[in-house]
C-alpha cells in the first residue's frame, strides 16, 4: 500500500499541484480544506505527512501539531508547513517549513525526503539487538531522540566526532522510559548539554538499552526540550556569522565601576565569568545558560562597546604593579596628598570563615609591594581585629588592609573601623546565600556611612566551579550585592585577578 501524504490547503487548484508533485513520486495523497478535515483525515487514516498551506480554516496549522502530537494514533505524522514568515507556525521536531509560494516539486523532493528517513528510522527501531549505531549525517540526533521518545525506550546515547581542527568530541545522553534526563559533553551537562549535541551534524551515535536510574538532571520535557533547542539552532544557524567566535579573547573595555547594577541575570553571569575568564570559548563553557544566548549576549555587549573582541592573546596588563598610574593619581586626589605627604588608604576585610581569609592572604602574596603584618600568618584567628598587610603604591603611598571581625559582639567598633575607608572586601567560600547571610549585619552597618563601597568576593575551589547558578540566584535575590568570583586553582593569574577586585574600589 502506498504511503498517505494529505494536503491541507484552502486554494484547491494550490493543493491539486502539490497533491501531483507528490503522486509522482509514488505516494497516495488526499487534499482537505480546512484544519478540521485535515485533523479528521488524520486520526481515521494515519498519513506519514501532513502538508499545511497558509493559514487554516477551523483548527490552525499550530494547533493542529499539538492535537496529533498527543494522540497515539497520528503522534509520527511529519509536517511540511507553506506560509509567509510572519505567520510560520513554531518550529517542531520532524516539521520541513517552506515559503508560501514554494514550488510544489520542491514540497515534493521534501516529502520525499521525509519518507525517507521514516524509513530509517522505523528499521531501527525494529532492531532486535540491545544497542544500535548510525551516523548523525544520515539520522539526525532530534530525529533519534524523537524516535525514542515515542517508544518509551530506557538506555543511554553515546555520542563522538571529530572536529576540524581533529580534536575529538564526545557526548552521552540518558534516556528513562523516552525521556531525556541527562546529557553530558565536554565540561557540561544538563539542559546546556544537551543543546550543544543538537547541534552536531555530523559524528557517530551507539543506542545501548538499559536501565537509568540516576537522578534526573533534565526535568522539562522531552518536546519541549526538542523544540527549543531546535529553535536555538536555526537562530545559531541564521546568526553564526554575527556571533563572537569561540576562538576570540574578550575584555571589559570599560572599568568595572562604570557597569550598571541591576541587569539581566544573564548579563550579570556572563559580567562576572569575565572576571574570571578571557577566552570566549571558556566564558561559553563556564555559563550556566546555554551556548547561543551566552553568544547572543556577548555580541549585544560588543554592539554597545562594554566588551571587545580579540583574534590574537589577550593583551597583557600595562603596569606590573596592583594598580596602572592613572589609578594611583585617582587614589592620590580622593586622599587629598600630594607627593612628600606619606599617607595609606585604607580598606577593609572581613570574612564568613576564617579560611576564607587566609584563602585570600595567601593569594594576595603575588601582589607586588605587600609587607605582611605579623598576624597575617596561621596565627590569624576569626576576631583579630587590625591590620593584616599594607600594599606599598609608590614611596610615599599604599593601601593598609585592616581585618574586622563580624561577630556581633564588634559591631560597636564597625562603624568607627569603616569610617574613611577605601571600601570593604566582604569574602566568601561556601555557598553563596549563607555567606551573604552572615554578613549581612557588617554590611548593613558600612552603607550607612559616606561613600560606602563593597565587594562581596567568592573564592572559588576546583570542585565549586558549578557555582555560576547559585551565583545567578544570588544576585536576583540581593539586588545590592555586587559579587566577584576568585578562584584559587590557578586558570588565571591571581594577581590579574586581584588587580581587578582592587580597581572596583578605587575612588
Amino acid at each position: 500500500m502506498s504511503r498517505l501524504v494529505i494536503v491541507a490547503d484552502a486554494n484547491p487548484d494550490r493543493a491539486d499541484r502539490i497533491r501531483e508533485a507528490c503522486a509522482v513520486r509514488g505516494f497516495a495523497t488526499r487534499a482537505v480544506a480546512t484544519g478540521a478535515d485535515a485533523l479528521e483525515s488524520c486520526v481515521a487514516e494515519g498519513p506519514e505527512v501532513l502538508v499545511t498551506v497558509g493559514p487554516l480554516a477551523l483548527i490552525e496549522a499550530a494547533k493542529l501539531v499539538e492535537i496529533l502530537r498527543t494522540n497515539p494514533r497520528t503522534r509520527r505524522v511529519r509536517f511540511v508547513f507553506l506560509s509567509d514568515p510572519e505567520h510560520a507556525p513554531p518550529a517542531d521536531w520532524g516539521a520541513v517549513q517552506l515559503p508560501l509560494d514554494a514550488d510544489p516539486d520542491e514540497v515534493g523532493e521534501r516529502v520525499s525526503a521525509l519518507m525517507e528517513r521514516s524509513t530509517e528510522l522505523d528499521a531501527m527501531l525494529q532492531e532486535t539487538r540491545e544497542e544500535v549505531e548510525g551516523r548523525l549525517a544520515q539520522i539526525p540526533l532530534a530525529d533519534l531522540l524523537q524516535l525514542f521518545h515515542l517508544n518509551r525506550r530506557s538506555g543511554s546515547f553515546e555520542l563522538r566526532r571529530r572536529t576540524a581542527d581533529g580534536r575529538s568530541e564526545r557526548g552521552r545522553i540518558y534516556l528513562h522510559e523516552g525521556d531525556v534526563v541527562q546529557a553530558v559533553t565536554g565540561p557540561v551537562d544538563g539542559e546546556k548539554a544537551l543543546f550543544r549535541l543538537l547541534t552536531w551534524s555530523d559524528g557517530s551515535f551507539a543506542f545501548r538499552a538499559e536501565t537509568v536510574s540516576l537522578p534526573p538532571r533534565i526535568t522539562t520535557t522531552t518536546r519541549a526540550l526538542l523544540m527549543e533547542g531546535m529553535r536555538q539552532l536555526d537562530d545559531l544557524r541564521r546568526l553564526r556569522a554575527e556571533l563572537p567566535s569561540l576562538d576570540a579573547h574578550v575584555a571589559l573595555r570599560v572599568r568595572s565601576g562604570q557597569l550598571p547594577s541591576v541587569v539581566h541575570p544573564l548579563t550579570q553571569e556572563v559580567l562576572l565569568l569575565l572576571e574570571l575568564y578571557s577566552h570566549v570559548g571558556e566564558l561559553v563553557d563556564h555559563a550556566s545558560y546555554p551556548d547561543y544566548q551566552v553568544l547572543r549576549t556577548l555580541q549585544t555587549l560588543v554592539q554597545r562597546g562594554v566588551v571587545e573582541l580579540r583574534a590574537g592573546a589577550p593583551v597583557p596588563a600595562p603596569d606590573s604593579g596592583l594598580f596602572r598610574a592613572s589609578q594611583i593619581q585617582r587614589l592620590r586626589d580622593w586622599l587629598g596628598i600630594h607627593p612628600g605627604s606619606p599617607r595609606d588608604g585604607k580598606l577593609l576585610v572581613a570574612s564568613a570563615s576564617l579560611q576564607a581569609t587566609r584563602d585570600f592572604l595567601r593569594l594576595l602574596r603575588c601582589v607586588p609591594g605587600l609587607v605582611p603584618h605579623p598576624r597575617m600568618g596561621e596565627g590569624l584567628a576569626a576576631h583579630s581585629l587590625g591590620p593584616i598587610a599594607r600594599v606599598r603604591l609608590e614611596d610615599d603611598l599604599g593601601i593598609e588592609l585592616v581585618h574586622v571581625p563580624i561577630s556581633a559582639s564588634y559591631a560597636p567598633l564597625w562603624q568607627l573601623a569603616g569610617y574613611g575607608a577605601l571600601g570593604t572586601l566582604l569574602l566568601m567560600d561556601g555557598p553563596v546565600a549563607d555567606g551573604v547571610t552572615s554578613l549581612r549585619p557588617f554590611g548593613a552597618a558600612l552603607r550607612s556611612l559616606p561613600r560606602s563601597r563593597l565587594l562581596h568576593v567568592l573564592l572559588l575551589r576546583a570542585e565549586q566551579s558549578g557555582l555560576a547558578e547559585e551565583v545567578r540566584h544570588h544576585v536576583e535575590q540581593e539586588e545590592e550585592t555586587t559579587l566577584f568570583l576568585l578562584p584559587l586553582d590557578g586558570r588565571r593569574d591571581p594577581l590579574e585577578l586581584l588587580r581587578s577586585a582592587f580597581s572596583r574600589l578605587l575612588p
